[in-house]
């Protein structure tokens, strides 16, 4: 089955790399007109261009920090304008920030909840009333595993996400009764950019590659994600063939969730 996405407007937040800019790829691919939302300049350009050049579909790109809540609705007035309408969005912007407890200050905190959680939270504010109006949407809110399995110094990032997850179904259950539609992803070990800067970080001799091969070992399947694979799971839920699914926290793990 060929999923398709024609007639629809997609808004991904952090659009610019990784999982997100994946994601945008495929829905355009799939026939929708895409809007990616991310705070640096010069990398949306790159994303916005990379993406033109693969497909005819509509592609643009927004200078928004989600994390500040004048900057989603100056964000939202300039899509409202741009496109007339917005059918899926999803709230992917946010990285993963561990700690122990003891270190993380309340600035980090706050950090971590405006950016993860009340992002999420403003786009959708915003998008909801037309949503609801048209009785069509598709809210999908990109989480991680550990949104279930929370663990041992994995604040604050593990914490927002149990939140999200919260939010997720809360939404569901509101939007149901319009045919609004929200879901989660659950992102497991997946290659992308933000494992790139891991390795890098690790300052310890391991490679990239000898790093996606150690933790492959960890994960059912025997090797970890692309950010394609991912993006083919969240373009379903984006589209009609997913109509009879809400509420739901989907991980993309390769099986990992399962045991742990």
């Amino acid at each position: 089955m060929e999923i398709r996405l024609d007639g629809r407007t997609a808004v991904i937040t952090g659009g610019s790399k990784g999982l997100g800019l994946a994601m945008a790829k495929r829905f355009a691919e799939s026939g929708a007109e895409v809007a990616i939302l991310a705070r640096g300049k010069p990398a949306l350009d790159e994303a916005v261009s990379s993406i033109r050049s693969g497909t005819k579909t509509r592609i643009e790109g927004f200078v928004c920090d989600v994390a500040r809540p004048q900057d989603t609705t100056d964000a939202y007035e300039r899509l409202m304008t741009a496109f007339g309408k917005i059918d899926i969005l999803v709230n992917n912007a946010g990285q993963s920030r561990l700690s122990t407890f003891e270190n993380i200050t309340d600035e980090m905190w706050q950090e971590d909840i405006e950016q993860k959680l009340m992002g999420a939270i403003r786009m959708t504010r915003h998008v909801w009333p037309q949503m609801k109006e048209r009785r069509w949407g598709r809210v999908i809110n990109v989480l991680s595993i550990n949104a279930k399995q929370q663990r041992a110094g994995g604040a604050p990032t593990t914490v927002t996400r149990a939140a999200g997850l919260a939010l997720t179904k809360v939404l569901a259950g509101e939007g149901a009764p319009h045919n609004v539609l929200v879901n989660a992803l659950m992102v497991g070990s997946i290659i992308s950019d933000q494992i790139a800067r891991r390795a890098k970080a690790r300052n310890d001799g391991v490679t990239l590659e000898q790093m996606i091969a150690d933790v492959g070992k960890e994960i059912p399947l025997g090797r970890m994600g692309t950010a394609d694979e991912f993006a083919n799971v969240a373009c379903f839920l984006a589209s009609e063939a997913a109509s009879y699914v809400t509420g739901a926290a989907l991980p993309v793990d390769g099986g990992k969730a399962a045991f742990i």
